[in-house]
């Protein structure tokens, strides 16, 4: 299975890589995980929020991998435990799915984006830095692993 994570942004502090890293190569040979960053669109000079996230979008799109599963993080997703996240992990493993998460902009995803989503999760109901959520998001998943693995990093 391979985990494909579309950031929009750059530039993170070295704490975000260092931890991302971290976490990333934790996964054993059953799952590929891959960070792809997507370049924001500057805002200003005639740019709006609309105008920044449709050019986002094009970026995204373009970088979805094929026949993978679209997998948006937003604020009014489902918000899931560790425990459900390892139950589709299980799923999508079992249906030889490849997996595309994303995370949006700072103004957020386009609406066709969402509807073509097809889980829209909730991270945190708080907004939280871009960096946090790819660190965040890169134990979660390391967290559902552990769990379909029986290891002990996850207790109940």
């Amino acid at each position: 299975m391979k985990i494909t994570l579309l950031a929009v942004g750059s530039k993170m502090p070295r704490w975000v890589d260092d931890a991302f890293g971290d976490y990333a190569k934790r996964f054993g040979r059953d799952i590929q995980f891959e960070l792809k960053e997507i370049k924001p669109e500057k805002r200003g000079g005639g740019v709006t929020a609309e105008k920044g996230i449709a050019a986002e979008h094009e970026r995204i799109v373009a970088a979805i991998p094929p026949r993978s599963k679209l997998v948006i993080l937003d604020e009014r997703g489902k918000n899931w435990t560790s425990v459900q996240l390892a139950g589709a992990m299980k799923d999508w493993m079992a249906g030889g799915d490849d997996i595309c998460i994303v995370i949006g902009g700072a103004d957020g995803l386009s609406q066709p984006l969402k509807a073509r989503a097809d889980i829209m999760l909730q991270l945190s109901a708080m907004t939280l830095p871009h960096g946090m959520v790819r660190v965040l998001l890169a134990e979660q998943l390391y967290r559902a692993y552990s769990i379909l693995n029986n290891h002990p990093y996850h207790r109940e």
